[in-house]
Protein backbone atom coordinates (compact mmCIF):
# COMPACT_ATOMS: atom_id res chain seq x y z
CA UNK A 1 0.00 0.00 0.00
CA UNK A 2 1.26 3.27 -1.27
CA UNK A 3 1.58 6.72 1.23
CA UNK A 4 0.64 9.84 -0.21
CA UNK A 5 2.63 12.97 0.98
CA UNK A 6 1.64 16.42 0.09
CA UNK A 7 5.09 18.59 0.63
CA UNK A 8 5.28 22.25 1.58
CA UNK A 9 2.46 23.15 -1.12
CA UNK A 10 2.12 26.58 -1.82
CA UNK A 11 0.11 28.12 -4.73
CA UNK A 12 0.04 31.95 -6.26
CA UNK A 13 -2.51 33.15 -8.49
CA UNK A 14 -0.72 36.74 -9.38
CA UNK A 15 -0.38 38.32 -6.31
CA UNK A 16 -3.21 36.57 -4.26
CA UNK A 17 -1.64 33.60 -2.21
CA UNK A 18 -4.54 30.50 -2.09
CA UNK A 19 -2.12 27.72 -0.53
CA UNK A 20 0.57 28.68 2.46
CA UNK A 21 3.70 25.72 2.98
CA UNK A 22 0.63 22.99 2.72
CA UNK A 23 2.52 19.94 4.42
CA UNK A 24 0.04 16.92 4.65
CA UNK A 25 0.23 12.97 4.51
CA UNK A 26 -2.63 10.44 3.66
CA UNK A 27 -2.17 6.79 4.86
CA UNK A 28 -3.74 4.55 2.93
CA UNK A 29 -7.16 2.74 3.74
CA UNK A 30 -8.67 5.99 5.41
CA UNK A 31 -11.44 8.40 5.68
CA UNK A 32 -10.45 12.20 5.81
CA UNK A 33 -12.05 15.22 6.27
CA UNK A 34 -10.59 18.39 4.57
CA UNK A 35 -12.36 21.05 5.99
CA UNK A 36 -12.49 24.65 5.52
CA UNK A 37 -14.84 27.63 4.57
CA UNK A 38 -15.66 28.43 0.32
CA UNK A 39 -12.44 29.96 -0.65
CA UNK A 40 -10.07 28.71 1.96
CA UNK A 41 -8.05 26.80 -0.81
CA UNK A 42 -9.52 23.45 -0.52
CA UNK A 43 -10.51 22.72 -4.49
CA UNK A 44 -6.72 24.44 -5.38
CA UNK A 45 -5.33 21.49 -3.04
CA UNK A 46 -6.69 18.71 -4.43
CA UNK A 47 -6.72 20.23 -8.11
CA UNK A 48 -2.59 19.99 -7.58
CA UNK A 49 -2.50 16.72 -5.84
CA UNK A 50 -4.40 15.14 -7.80
CA UNK A 51 -2.43 17.07 -11.50
CA UNK A 52 -4.66 19.08 -12.57
CA UNK A 53 -2.82 22.32 -12.12
CA UNK A 54 0.87 22.75 -11.06
CA UNK A 55 1.90 24.29 -8.05
CA UNK A 56 3.90 27.11 -7.42
CA UNK A 57 6.08 25.43 -5.04
CA UNK A 58 6.37 21.86 -3.09
CA UNK A 59 5.65 18.49 -4.68
CA UNK A 60 3.54 15.62 -3.99
CA UNK A 61 4.77 12.21 -3.71
CA UNK A 62 3.47 8.47 -3.69
CA UNK A 63 6.12 6.69 -1.46
CA UNK A 64 9.26 8.08 -3.39
CA UNK A 65 7.89 8.83 -6.64
CA UNK A 66 6.46 12.31 -7.93
CA UNK A 67 3.14 11.92 -9.18
CA UNK A 68 2.84 15.17 -11.70
CA UNK A 69 2.54 13.49 -15.61
CA UNK A 70 3.04 10.48 -13.99
CA UNK A 71 0.16 7.96 -15.25
CA UNK A 72 0.95 5.71 -13.20
CA UNK A 73 0.47 7.13 -10.06
CA UNK A 74 -2.36 9.47 -11.44
CA UNK A 75 -4.35 6.47 -12.51
CA UNK A 76 -4.12 5.89 -8.14
CA UNK A 77 -6.28 8.78 -7.71
CA UNK A 78 -9.65 10.47 -8.76
CA UNK A 79 -11.41 13.87 -8.48
CA UNK A 80 -14.77 13.87 -7.86
CA UNK A 81 -15.23 17.94 -8.45
CA UNK A 82 -17.76 20.71 -9.34
CA UNK A 83 -16.42 20.70 -12.46
CA UNK A 84 -18.12 18.87 -15.33
CA UNK A 85 -15.97 17.52 -17.31
CA UNK A 86 -18.36 15.15 -19.13
CA UNK A 87 -19.38 16.19 -22.76
CA UNK A 88 -23.78 17.29 -22.15
CA UNK A 89 -24.58 14.67 -25.59
CA UNK A 90 -23.35 12.13 -23.98
CA UNK A 91 -25.33 9.49 -22.11
CA UNK A 92 -24.43 8.38 -18.95
CA UNK A 93 -23.81 4.71 -19.70
CA UNK A 94 -20.91 6.04 -21.87
CA UNK A 95 -19.18 8.41 -19.64
CA UNK A 96 -19.15 5.25 -17.44
CA UNK A 97 -17.34 3.35 -20.14
CA UNK A 98 -15.35 5.93 -20.70
CA UNK A 99 -13.68 5.58 -17.03
CA UNK A 100 -13.60 2.36 -17.69
CA UNK A 101 -10.76 2.88 -20.48
CA UNK A 102 -9.13 5.73 -18.41
CA UNK A 103 -8.94 3.23 -15.20
CA UNK A 104 -10.08 -0.17 -15.86
CA UNK A 105 -11.59 -2.37 -13.64
CA UNK A 106 -14.80 -0.27 -13.65
CA UNK A 107 -17.30 -2.12 -10.74
CA UNK A 108 -20.43 -2.18 -13.29
CA UNK A 109 -22.54 -3.93 -10.59
CA UNK A 110 -22.00 -1.64 -8.00
CA UNK A 111 -22.93 1.12 -10.49
CA UNK A 112 -25.83 -0.41 -11.90
CA UNK A 113 -27.17 -0.96 -7.90
CA UNK A 114 -26.36 2.37 -7.12
CA UNK A 115 -28.19 3.92 -10.34
CA UNK A 116 -31.29 1.96 -9.25
CA UNK A 117 -30.99 3.40 -5.81
CA UNK A 118 -30.42 7.06 -6.66
CA UNK A 119 -32.97 6.39 -9.82
CA UNK A 120 -30.51 7.56 -12.62
CA UNK A 121 -31.34 6.59 -16.49
CA UNK A 122 -28.42 5.07 -17.90
CA UNK A 123 -29.29 6.29 -21.17
CA UNK A 124 -30.18 9.73 -20.25
CA UNK A 125 -27.75 12.08 -21.59
CA UNK A 126 -25.22 14.19 -18.84
CA UNK A 127 -26.58 17.65 -19.96
CA UNK A 128 -29.98 16.74 -19.39
CA UNK A 129 -29.66 15.78 -16.01
CA UNK A 130 -30.10 18.35 -13.03
CA UNK A 131 -27.06 19.73 -11.26
CA UNK A 132 -27.95 17.62 -8.04
CA UNK A 133 -27.69 14.45 -10.93
CA UNK A 134 -24.63 15.88 -11.90
CA UNK A 135 -23.07 15.28 -8.46
CA UNK A 136 -24.73 11.86 -8.01
CA UNK A 137 -23.53 10.00 -11.83
CA UNK A 138 -20.00 11.67 -10.21
CA UNK A 139 -20.14 10.13 -6.86
CA UNK A 140 -21.29 6.66 -8.61
CA UNK A 141 -18.11 7.14 -10.52
CA UNK A 142 -15.92 7.97 -7.49
CA UNK A 143 -17.06 4.75 -5.67
CA UNK A 144 -16.93 2.50 -8.50
CA UNK A 145 -13.55 3.49 -10.14
CA UNK A 146 -10.50 0.88 -9.22
CA UNK A 147 -8.35 4.27 -7.86
CA UNK A 148 -6.62 3.70 -3.88
CA UNK A 149 -7.21 7.44 -3.05
CA UNK A 150 -10.42 8.81 -3.69
CA UNK A 151 -10.76 12.47 -3.47
CA UNK A 152 -14.62 14.09 -2.92
CA UNK A 153 -15.00 18.07 -3.43
CA UNK A 154 -17.71 19.66 -1.80
CA UNK A 155 -19.75 16.27 -3.04
CA UNK A 156 -23.20 16.66 -2.03
CA UNK A 157 -23.39 19.96 -4.25
CA UNK A 158 -27.20 19.96 -5.29
CA UNK A 159 -28.59 16.68 -3.32
CA UNK A 160 -31.58 16.69 -1.12
CA UNK A 161 -31.14 15.57 2.24
CA UNK A 162 -32.56 11.81 1.31
CA UNK A 163 -29.70 11.98 -1.27
CA UNK A 164 -26.91 13.06 0.78
CA UNK A 165 -27.53 10.09 4.00
CA UNK A 166 -27.77 7.69 0.91
CA UNK A 167 -24.30 8.77 -0.55
CA UNK A 168 -22.83 8.63 2.75
CA UNK A 169 -24.35 5.12 3.50
CA UNK A 170 -22.54 3.69 0.21
CA UNK A 171 -19.67 5.19 0.45
CA UNK A 172 -19.26 3.50 4.08
CA UNK A 173 -20.47 0.51 2.49
CA UNK A 174 -18.32 0.74 -0.91
CA UNK A 175 -15.00 1.48 1.63
CA UNK A 176 -15.92 -1.73 3.91
CA UNK A 177 -16.46 -3.82 0.37
CA UNK A 178 -13.37 -2.35 -0.28
CA UNK A 179 -10.97 -0.35 1.87
CA UNK A 180 -9.23 2.41 0.62
CA UNK A 181 -8.48 5.81 1.05
CA UNK A 182 -11.19 8.61 0.92
CA UNK A 183 -10.49 12.34 1.42
CA UNK A 184 -14.03 14.78 1.65
CA UNK A 185 -13.49 18.07 1.10
CA UNK A 186 -16.82 20.22 2.21
CA UNK A 187 -17.60 22.98 4.96
CA UNK A 188 -20.39 20.93 5.83
CA UNK A 189 -18.57 19.64 8.83
CA UNK A 190 -21.65 18.40 10.78
CA UNK A 191 -22.92 15.91 8.24
CA UNK A 192 -19.30 13.83 7.90
CA UNK A 193 -17.93 14.45 11.21
CA UNK A 194 -19.34 10.60 11.78
CA UNK A 195 -17.40 9.39 8.50
CA UNK A 196 -13.95 10.50 9.30
CA UNK A 197 -11.52 9.35 11.47
CA UNK A 198 -8.50 12.25 11.02
CA UNK A 199 -9.76 15.99 9.69
CA UNK A 200 -7.38 18.99 7.93
CA UNK A 201 -8.51 22.17 8.87
CA UNK A 202 -7.53 24.64 6.24
CA UNK A 203 -8.11 28.45 6.67
CA UNK A 204 -6.96 31.04 4.15
CA UNK A 205 -4.55 28.10 2.79
CA UNK A 206 -3.01 27.40 5.82
CA UNK A 207 -3.31 24.10 7.57
CA UNK A 208 -4.90 24.94 11.13
CA UNK A 209 -5.59 21.41 12.39
CA UNK A 210 -3.89 18.58 11.19
CA UNK A 211 -5.50 15.63 13.47
CA UNK A 212 -8.00 12.41 14.23
CA UNK A 213 -11.34 13.35 14.88
CA UNK A 214 -11.20 11.58 18.38
CA UNK A 215 -8.41 13.81 19.58
CA UNK A 216 -9.21 17.26 18.49
CA UNK A 217 -12.45 16.69 20.03
CA UNK A 218 -10.92 15.39 23.43
CA UNK A 219 -9.04 18.99 23.55
CA UNK A 220 -12.20 21.28 22.88
CA UNK A 221 -14.39 22.49 25.49
CA UNK A 222 -17.18 24.20 26.27
CA UNK A 223 -17.31 26.01 29.48
CA UNK A 224 -20.64 27.23 30.75
CA UNK A 225 -21.91 29.43 33.88
CA UNK A 226 -22.02 32.67 35.43
CA UNK A 227 -20.17 35.36 33.70
CA UNK A 228 -17.57 36.25 36.77
CA UNK A 229 -17.04 32.23 37.60
CA UNK A 230 -16.48 31.83 33.56
CA UNK A 231 -13.85 34.50 32.96
CA UNK A 232 -11.82 33.93 36.44
CA UNK A 233 -11.74 29.89 35.35
CA UNK A 234 -10.80 30.41 31.69
CA UNK A 235 -7.78 32.68 32.32
CA UNK A 236 -4.69 32.54 30.88
CA UNK A 237 -6.84 29.00 28.55
CA UNK A 238 -6.85 29.28 25.02
CA UNK A 239 -10.59 30.49 24.18
CA UNK A 240 -11.09 30.50 21.05
CA UNK A 241 -14.76 32.14 21.01
CA UNK A 242 -17.71 33.48 23.98
CA UNK A 243 -21.33 33.37 23.83
CA UNK A 244 -23.72 34.54 26.14
CA UNK A 245 -27.30 34.74 27.22
CA UNK A 246 -27.98 37.08 30.21
CA UNK A 247 -25.97 36.11 32.98
CA UNK A 248 -24.89 33.02 31.12
CA UNK A 249 -21.68 32.81 29.54
CA UNK A 250 -19.89 30.06 27.54
CA UNK A 251 -16.12 30.11 26.80
CA UNK A 252 -14.66 27.55 24.16
CA UNK A 253 -11.52 26.52 25.12
CA UNK A 254 -9.11 24.74 22.50
CA UNK A 255 -6.18 23.06 24.18
CA UNK A 256 -5.51 21.51 27.84
CA UNK A 257 -6.85 22.80 31.00
CA UNK A 258 -4.89 23.13 34.03
CA UNK A 259 -5.44 20.34 36.15
CA UNK A 260 -4.93 22.35 39.10
CA UNK A 261 -7.46 24.49 38.77
CA UNK A 262 -10.55 24.22 40.73
CA UNK A 263 -13.83 23.83 38.69
CA UNK A 264 -16.34 26.38 40.58
CA UNK A 265 -20.06 24.48 41.19
CA UNK A 266 -21.55 27.00 39.17
CA UNK A 267 -19.73 25.96 35.89
CA UNK A 268 -20.24 22.86 33.77
CA UNK A 269 -17.64 21.96 31.15
CA UNK A 270 -18.21 19.85 28.00
CA UNK A 271 -16.41 18.71 25.04
CA UNK A 272 -17.20 20.63 21.54
CA UNK A 273 -18.61 18.22 18.41
CA UNK A 274 -16.67 19.00 15.26
CA UNK A 275 -18.44 22.09 13.44
CA UNK A 276 -18.41 24.65 16.35
CA UNK A 277 -14.91 23.38 16.60
CA UNK A 278 -14.19 24.63 13.23
CA UNK A 279 -16.57 27.19 13.50
CA UNK A 280 -14.80 28.70 16.60
CA UNK A 281 -11.04 28.43 15.04
CA UNK A 282 -11.54 30.03 11.86
CA UNK A 283 -13.49 32.62 13.45
CA UNK A 284 -10.53 33.72 15.72
CA UNK A 285 -8.31 33.64 12.62
CA UNK A 286 -10.27 36.06 10.91
CA UNK A 287 -11.32 38.01 13.50
CA UNK A 288 -7.03 38.17 14.23
CA UNK A 289 -6.97 38.93 10.72
CA UNK A 290 -9.54 41.92 10.64
CA UNK A 291 -7.10 43.83 13.46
Amino acid sequence: MTTLHVNHISQHFGKHQVLKDVTMTLEPQKIYGLLGRNGAGKSTLLNIITNRIFPSSGDVMLDNTEVFENDDCLSKMYLMSEANLYAERLKVRKIFDLVQMSYGQFDWPLAHELAGKFQVNLEERFGRLSTGYHSIVKLIIALCVPADYIFLDEPVLGLDANHRELFYQELLAAYEKRPRTFVISTHLIEEIANLVEHVFMIDDGQLLADEDVEELIARSYAITGPRPAVLAYTEGLNVVGEESLGQITTNYVFGTLDDTRIIPDSVTIEHLDLQKLFVYLTNGRHQQNEH
